[in-house]
């Protein structure tokens, strides 16, 4: 049993969550090593990372080298869901706020880290959120028909010098689907969402109803819930980001178009069932956290015409 003490020394958990995908979650990893992640201090988190067992598992002799505020777990699972591996990292991690990562093939920025500590220590009880993206000019729904691939994607990332500047992978990328309106207009999730313990208990993390292959929107679900809590205040880090990379995913590639937009609308349903209602998209009213980096600018131009615009067709109205 742990006590208190032990909780209170780690200000956040990452726990991220991996299933046949060694080569993007390793670099996953990579981009939350103390060496990559600036002003970041390793006694302030650690990251949990949950791999579900298949047979194509990340490299040992990579694992061997993370430091001691890193810890692996390999776990047998025959659901198709990561709501199971994510709920064991939880139970693993050992600090305050958990911050969780359901795809484990989304690098992030540099400052994450830092300012996923910062942002906690402004509210006792915060949801700190980071914006999305995928490598490529276009969604990976989209450029997967036009040959997107794993070899593409890694020229991209030549291009850039990738890890050397973790801001430059805004260079290379575009806005998801959950933040394609911009900064300034309401998110449907995030992949790098991170609140208290207690409002992980509250909430009873990611609902188990939603089983179907990749947990169907259980992290929209989850997101939606959390906007909702009563008195939490959301931290949005705008100058940071993950970045999806193609691994032939659920819903970003691998099934011919069709077969995704089959299954895009059966999770829709599966939602629709569990919840009663079709899902929305929560509105908050953002703390806006982090520093600008040059890279991001373009994206803050492109929010700001976007919350402009709506402000103004609200007018005309």
């Amino acid at each position: 049993m742990r006590s208190k003490k032990d909780y209170d020394k780690i200000v956040v958990s990452f726990v991220v969550v991996v299933y046949d995908m060694p080569l993007q979650a390793q670099n996953t990893v990579r981009s939350l090593l103390p060496d990559y992640q600036r002003g970041a201090c390793p006694a302030d988190y650690e990251v949990v990372i949950v791999e579900n067992e298949s047979t194509n598992t990340m490299s040992r002799d990579f694992i061997n080298t993370l430091p001691s505020n890193f810890s692996y777990h390999l776990r047998k699972e025959d659901q198709p869901t990561p709501i199971y591996a994510i709920s064991y990292g939880i139970e693993k991690a050992r600090g305050k706020n958990i911050c969780v990562m359901i795809d484990g093939a989304r690098l992030v920025t540099p400052g994450v880290v830092n300012n996923m500590v910062r942002g906690h220590r402004l509210a006792t009880c915060a949801m700190v959120t980071v914006p999305g993206y995928h490598l490529g000019v276009e969604l990976q729904q989209k450029s997967v028909g036009s040959g997107y691939d794993v070899e593409q994607e890694r020229v991209l990332m030549d291009s850039i010098s990738w890890p050397d500047n973790g801001y430059r992978l805004f260079e290379i990328s575009c806005f998801s689907g959950s933040s394609a309106h911009g900064f300034y207009l309401s998110h449907s999730e995030s992949n790098c969402i991170s609140m208290p313990r207690g409002v992980w208990s509250d909430l009873g993390g990611f609902d188990a109803k939603f089983d179907m292959r990749g947990g169907g929107l259980v992290n929209l679900d989850l997101y939606k819930r959390a906007c909702e809590y009563p008195g939490m205040t959301h931290v949005f880090l705008q100058g940071e980001g993950t970045f999806h990379q193609f691994h032939g995913g659920v819903t970003t590639g691998g099934d011919e178009f069709q077969e995704r937009e089959k299954f895009v609308h059966a999770i829709k349903a599966q939602y629709e069932k569990i919840r009663g209602e079709k899902f929305s998209v929560p509105e908050t009213h953002p703390v806006y956290l982090g520093e600008l980096s040059n890279e991001v600018l373009e994206y803050v131009r492109f929010s700001a015409t976007r919350k402009l615009d709506r402000l103004r067709d609200a007018a005309n109205k």
